[in-house]
């Protein structure tokens, strides 16, 4: 089955070149030479990024492979100005990042709705003769041609934007807190890589407030170096302001595979460690209080950790007040 998330897109995107400026020189009926009144030639059309917030994909562009814009028009007679070349607009979801194919370069990103970038600049056109008339020169017969157009193939992608990122191994229990906490109902089943595309759900809080989780598919050890969905989805935490590390109790060492989790994240960008963090232990319905105390002598000490379990609903409040509580810390 095909999935309707895309957050990747690669498209060949030109812009229009500018149009000639004109060499006309003006005949009248009783002065031959009148002088130059040749007009510039328009600018090209543009390739521009639009911020949409009501869009969550690039699934739109997913079989758009080439976007060219309108070359502008050469410039006439009477100093007439050639007409700009029309601008193709590309809608995007908040969050996306467009860098050139080839060099790598980050032509920018698109954060708010509206924004716009220009990932291909239209040529500007070239200056008539009028321009260039000077006392030693009253009748030049040149102009200026417009300037070409830009061709790249650029890269388009999406990074979720969210307040929290849900950290964790394959069939941690992300995807059932997410459906617990949220409205959201990802695919939910007892093996590993159910979740296969980020879902994002909102967490209603008191007063009307609210904040916005990202699950992403599940992270195994190697994921930095491509193996598993780790490695296409690691860009989607980039944005989120908090990091939620999710390890079931089922594990005999809480605290290696907390460190194995972090230490995929700085391989994949070191900077992700400068964010803010928490650890859930999920599934803890399972265990008895006698085993939660044996499970505290093996919890890493350097991150805020606490008991979940989505069941049955243990510290799901408590965590929720946590996640608020550490967002305010950030803003």
């Amino acid at each position: 089955m095909t999935s309707n998330f895309v957050d990747y897109v690669k498209i060949l995107v030109r812009s229009g070149k500018g149009g000639a400026g004109s060499a006309h020189l003006l005949r009248v009926k009783y002065n031959a030479k009148a002088g130059p009144d040749g007009g510039d030639g328009g600018r090209g059309g543009h390739v521009i990024l639009r911020g949409n917030s009501q869009r969550w994909t690039l699934i739109h562009l997913k079989y758009t492979k080439h976007v060219f814009a309108e070359n502008g028009q050469n410039g006439g007679e009477n100093l007439r100005t050639g007409r700009m070349g029309a601008d193709q607009i590309l809608e995007v979801p908040l969050g996306c990042v467009c860098r050139d194919a080839e060099t790598g370069e980050i032509l920018g990103e698109v954060t708010e709705d509206g924004e716009e970038l220009i990932i291909a600049k239209g040529g500007r056109g070239g200056y008539g003769n009028d321009h260039f008339k000077s006392p030693t020169n009253q009748t030049p017969r040149y102009a200026q041609p417009g300037e070409p157009a830009v061709e790249r193939w650029v890269i388009i992608e999406l990074k979720v934007l969210a307040d929290v990122g849900l950290v964790g191994f394959p069939n941690a229990g992300k995807s059932t807190f997410l459906s617990v906490v949220s409205a959201a109902r990802p695919e939910i089943a007892d093996y590993p890589f159910t979740t296969i595309v980020p879902n994002l759900g909102i967490v209603k809080y008191h007063d009307d407030q609210s904040f916005c989780i990202a699950d992403i598919p599940g992270i195994i050890e190697g994921a930095s170096e491509g193996k598993g969905l780790g490695l296409r989805f690691l860009r989607h935490i980039e944005r989120n302001s908090i990091l939620l590390f999710m390890v079931s109790c089922e594990q005999l060492d809480i605290e290696k595979e907390y460190n194995i989790l972090l230490e995929e994240l700085r391989r994949y960008n070191p900077e992700l460690l400068d964010k803010q963090r928490l650890l859930a232990v999920t599934k803890s319905d399972i265990i008895d209080d006698v085993m939660m105390q044996q499970l505290q002598a093996h919890l890493p000490k350097d991150v805020e950790t606490i008991f979940i379990s989505s069941v049955t609903g243990l510290n799901i409040p408590e965590l929720k007040d946590m996640l608020f509580r550490k967002l305010n810390e950030t803003i």
